[in-house]
């Protein structure tokens, strides 16, 4: 028998856009076997099928849509394993894991597969179970994954805020096989050593490679200051491109233990600093001691985690922003990021506009930055364009 919710009458353009989040304002009314986590057809208020997906009437966001063909049935192995394949072939088709071994597999609403994270990290396979509606998939998923990477390991980070609002427990736990106290990667020919069982996110920020990489191209001789360093993977690039020194500025002391562990394995722990303390502190002190850069690295963690936060982000985004120009030397390079999906890219450039301004400092825009391939956003869901750069020369 089928489980189908209707939409109030007008609510339904952006599911006909395919936009595959519904909120709770937007239902009229569901069938009353209707359990929470269970796969449910959405229908218009005429009785026009539109889309199936999953409910949780617990959150704010009641149904996250899997697929908008009627004959598809979600909750099927074939279902699973089709979504999954789609993912992990267009990654593993595009990386050439002798240079790169470490790269996201799913990206949750943008490979069709809501509320669900996997990342590879070498033979090690993290995944994040974010939502009720996955939650109730997770076993089949898990033993697909097996069945089609044969990984060595498989860990779960599903230890995030999100899933209290979606009435879970965080969950942290080895599932298949043996796990690794340190993982060591490749990541465009470089080595990185990742904490997959406490470290941020699933241990790695797989999103920044292209944007690391990018660094290259500007550090032959320069004074960087990195901020926000985490393990200080901008770091290694920015001595590898030839950087003289590297100043890392981070809260954590386990990341900033791991960052010197990997300076030490890639021989560049004589160029490299860590520096204990908050970034907007350490920044200002700076500034009284009168430090300068060459150039200077912003990628602080998400300010904006909702509409209602976002002018207490902007406001971080500029103060760290003014911070940074008050001590980056004339011609100097700023590359600065938001992954605030909130926050839009003409929000950001206009707060780096605000910053300059306060700095009384001109700033050349000479490259935007974003997500790379195993990152796609939709079209359709701007929210999954979260991650936004740009690299600036501060005159």
């Amino acid at each position: 028998m089928k489980k189908r919710v209707f939409l109030k009458k007008g609510r339904k353009k952006s599911v006909l856009m395919r936009h595959p989040w519904i909120f709770s304002g937007a239902i009229d009314r569901v069938d009353r076997s209707v359990n929470p986590g269970d796969i449910v057809d959405v229908y218009d208020y005429t009785g026009r099928f539109l889309a199936k997906g999953y409910i949780n009437p617990k959150s704010q966001i009641t149904v996250r849509i899997l697929t908008w063909n009627q004959d598809d049935d979600p909750s099927s192995d074939e279902f699973l394993a089709n979504r999954l394949k789609n993912a992990i072939d267009m990654r593993m088709n595009y990386f050439d894991q002798s240079v790169t071994n470490a790269f996201r597999l799913v990206n949750s609403e943008a490979d069709f597969l809501p509320g669900l994270i996997v990342d590879k990290y070498n033979d090690t396979i993290v995944i994040q179970v974010l939502t009720l509606g996955m939650e109730m998939l997770r076993d089949k998923i898990i033993k697909i994954l097996i069945d089609m990477l044969s990984p060595k390991c498989i860990y779960e980070r599903s230890d995030t805020q999100i899933r209290k609002k979606e009435g879970l427990s965080p969950k942290k736990a080895l599932i298949y096989g043996d796990v690794e106290d340190r993982v060591e990667i490749l990541e465009n020919g470089f080595r990185f050593l990742v904490d997959v069982q406490d470290g941020q996110k699933t241990g790695f920020y797989l999103d920044q490679r292209d944007n690391r990489k990018e660094i290259l191209n500007f550090c032959k001789g320069k004074k960087v200051l990195n901020c926000f360093a985490y393990t200080g993977a901008f770091s290694v690039y920015a001595l590898k491109g030839g950087a003289e020194k590297v100043v890392n500025v981070e809260f954590s002391p386990s990341a900033i233990e791991l960052g010197k562990e990997i300076m030490k394995l890639n021989f560049l722990d004589e160029r490299s600093e860590f520096v204990g303390g908050d970034a907007f502190e350490v920044l200002r002190k700076m500034k009284k001691r009168k430090e300068m850069f060459d150039l200077i690295i912003l990628d602080p963690p998400k300010f904006a985690h909702t509409q209602g936060s976002i002018e207490n982000a902007l406001r971080g985004y500029k103060d760290i922003n003014l911070q940074a120009m008050k001590i980056l030397n004339p011609g100097g390079i700023l590359f600065t990021f938001s992954c605030s999906g909130a926050v839009s890219i003409e929000m950001f450039s206009k707060t780096v506009t605000w910053a300059a301004m306060d700095a009384k400092r001109d700033v050349h825009v000479i490259k935007r930055l974003g997500q790379p391939i195993d990152h796609p956003h939709l079209t359709s869901f701007l929210e999954s364009e979260y991650l936004k750069g740009l690299v600036c020369r501060v005159i």
